[in-house]
């Protein structure tokens, strides 16, 4: 049987999910096409990934992090990641991993294998029956040949940025501080955008 055709996703969003209150949604993009594919996760692996891709440093390895320390410390590379599979519904993903020139496949809840992914800046793929099956067409609104940047879209659960904006630059900065030794990421990355849109004023 011919191998199929890989065809190469980036992580484009972060967000709510609409339908489901207490999921995460990880909007991943072809990267030569329209079409998204919207994948709804957990709270922990959406925090998982959300920390690696804003490379906020907890205080105590996650989960994900002691994985990644624990494959680095035997030599085993990360090289891909594969979503491979769809069924009722769920989507499964294998982690394909290099060890002194073997090729060690190993199986993964896709979420998991997107916050390795994302720790080990290796491409994340896919297959045409994948995306057919459950990919969406980018809406109209981006345009053509406009770089999209990885986005985070959190749903306030309070007013948080309005009273973000009352605060100076070293008080963002000492409670960007706070809440990440409390481990509250989705908070942090609020703070950092604040201090982000600041910087980027002055």
């Amino acid at each position: 049987m011919a191998e199929m055709q890989k065809i190469q996703l980036d992580i484009v969003a972060l967000s709510h999910s609409v339908s489901q209150s207490h999921n995460y949604a990880v909007v991943l993009g072809e990267q030569d096409g329209t079409r998204r594919l919207p994948i709804v996760i957990g709270a922990f692996e959406a925090q998982a990934i959300a920390v690696a891709m804003e490379r906020m440093t907890p205080n105590r390895p996650l989960t994900h992090d002691l994985f990644k320390n624990a494959l680095d410390t035997f030599n085993i590379d990360l090289k891909e990641v594969i979503i491979n599979d769809l069924l009722d519904g769920i989507f499964y993903a294998k982690l394909v991993c290099l060890r002194q020139g073997e090729i060690i496949e190993i199986d993964s809840r896709t979420s998991d294998a997107l916050a390795m992914a994302v720790r080990f800046n290796c491409p994340v793929y896919t297959y045409e029956f994948i995306l057919e099956t459950a990919g969406v067409i980018l809406e109209e609104g981006v345009e053509e040949g406009e770089e999209e940047k990885p986005r985070m879209v959190m749903k306030e659960k309070e007013k948080s940025t309005t009273s973000l904006t009352s605060y100076s630059i070293d008080a963002l900065q000492k409670m960007l501080d706070e809440v990440l030794s409390e481990e509250n990421y989705e908070r942090a990355a609020r703070i950092r955008d604040e201090i982000n849109r600041r910087r980027e004023k002055s």
